[in-house]
């Protein structure tokens, strides 16, 4: 009843193999955001000032993380459309092949982490005491960006190949680690030392560097023909450069909105100080929530689109990305109806403490954010009809245009010229979302009436 096969996606109901796909991917993001809730957690126990450093350190780890992104979601789209055309060593060896480059990029990454870590952080705050636990979460992090790239990328091979229940078991086991070091290390219990901010990034790599172990003793052992064998071990060139070929324009647009996320950053450090760092970083976390079920059905879209046209089926490669659209957009909009009416409450949840400018700040960035939750579902769905369909292009190019041309000049002309102060970041927001929302959605129907999907299948079908 809960399990979905290749006949199932390729040939049964698009809107169960959705569900049931989605299913494990939500609880698995529900996950990833307590995570993030425990951690802020802990954080909060140190003060406003860590949570603000956290805020800052945040954003500039997201932005390393976009090079690995390319073996993220190129290993899980070259290893649907495998599975979906019935080539199951050629997609066994995408995601080691994938794993495996990622952890040398990881790598090379970390290193320049450590090394430059004061320099980036003294570009988005001259507070002293939100420099200094920055740096301290930084630090710690470069072990986590190896951990991190070995987990996630085994993870999305198992979603590739449609067992998410594996990948939802990979996450569950970084995160439980994650959150049972946590307290110990930032605060310091027990035996441990009180590392405060170091600690709760070196409890990150511990919890992922016990889940890409966990990752590698699924594959082991084998789940539904994705097996790990000596031939799929091997590195393949040809294979490696049809995951970087698709994944490298996610990687583009992950660093089109990192970068944006950071001048942003700088924005309302400038113009709301330490309270609008907290408030910004409080909405993002809890932004985060309403997006998981949104995230988790485009998840699923992207591998339903890569099986069925690895199997030439178009459309239903269509339908399914319409039917994602309609359960994402109507999903995140019940959510944004209760996140604005009880948005200090929700506030509190993430940071008992939170009072004054921080949580007047805070109230408001969450009531904006909700009239644009809609969007977000259409935005994530949208794209992953594309990226399934390998046309990933799309999304950078929109994700660009989504931050840099309306997002940042909406906050810096509201925040500057108009001088709106903070409010004017928090409308970039979801003016942007909307935006990106419609023209995304309004050039998926006309690609598909022109044959991108068909010619999509052709490929996926001939590929090797």
């Amino acid at each position: 009843m809960f399990d979905v096969s290749r006949e199932d996606i390729v040939g049964g109901s698009l809107a169960r193999a959705l569900v049931v796909l989605a299913g494990p991917l939500v609880a698995q993001n529900f996950a990833l955001v307590a995570q993030s809730v425990v951690d802020l957690f802990w954080v909060g126990r140190l003060g406003g000032t860590a949570v603000a450093a956290v805020g800052v350190a945040t954003a500039i780890v997201a932005l390393l993380h976009v090079p690995l992104r390319t073996f993220f979601v190129g290993g899980q789209v070259a290893t649907s459309q495998r599975v979906g055309a019935d080539e199951t060593d050629a997609a066994r060896r995408v995601p080691f092949t994938a794993a495996a480059c990622a952890i040398a990029v990881a790598a090379v990454l970390g290193v320049g982490l450590v090394v430059g870590a004061d320099s980036v952080v003294g570009l988005f705050t001259d507070d002293p005491m939100v420099q200094s636990m920055a740096v301290s979460y930084l630090t710690a992090y470069a072990l986590a960006l190896v951990a991190i790239a070995a987990s996630d990328t085994l993870e999305s091979g198992f979603t590739g190949w449609g067992d998410t229940r594996a990948a939802l078991y990979v996450n569950l086991t970084a995160i439980v680690v994650n959150v049972i070091f946590d307290p110990l290390l930032i605060l310091g219990w027990g035996p441990f030392p009180r590392l405060e901010l170091f600690g709760a990034a070196l409890a990150t790599a511990i919890g992922y560097g016990v889940g890409g172990l966990f990752a590698l003793a699924l594959a082991a052992r084998g789940r539904q023909g994705f097996v790990l064998t000596r031939e799929a071990l091997r590195p393949h060139i040809d294979t490696a450069r049809d995951v970087v070929d698709v994944g490298l324009p996610i990687a583009g647009q992950s660093a089109g909105r990192q970068v944006a996320r950071l001048v942003m950053i700088w924005v309302v450090s400038a113009v709301g100080g330490p309270a609008g760092l907290a408030a910004y970083h409080i909405g993002s976390q809890v932004a985060t929530v309403a997006f998981v079920p949104a995230q988790g059905v485009a998840q699923a879209a992207t591998s339903v689109v890569g099986q069925n046209l690895g199997a030439e089926q178009p459309v239903r490669a269509r339908r399914a990305t319409w039917i994602g659209v309609a359960i994402a957009a109507v999903g995140l909009s019940v959510f944004g109806v209760i996140q604005w009416f009880v948005p200090a409450p929700i506030a509190q949840v993430f940071v008992p403490d939170l009072s004054g400018q921080a949580l007047e700040y805070t109230v408001l960035y969450l009531q904006i954010l909700a009239y644009g939750y809609w969007a977000l579902g259409v935005i994530y769905t949208v794209e992953a009809g594309f990226n399934g369909a390998g046309n990933t292009d799309v999304s950078m190019y929109s994700t660009l245009a989504q931050y840099w041309a309306v997002r940042l000049p909406v906050a810096l002309v509201g925040a500057y010229v108009l001088d709106l102060g903070v409010a004017a970041v928090f409308w970039g927001v979801t003016l942007s979302n909307v935006a990106a929302a419609l023209w995304l959605a309004g050039y998926f129907y006309l690609s598909t009436d022109r044959g991108m999907l068909d010619q999509a299948a052709t490929e996926a079908a001939a590929s090797d």
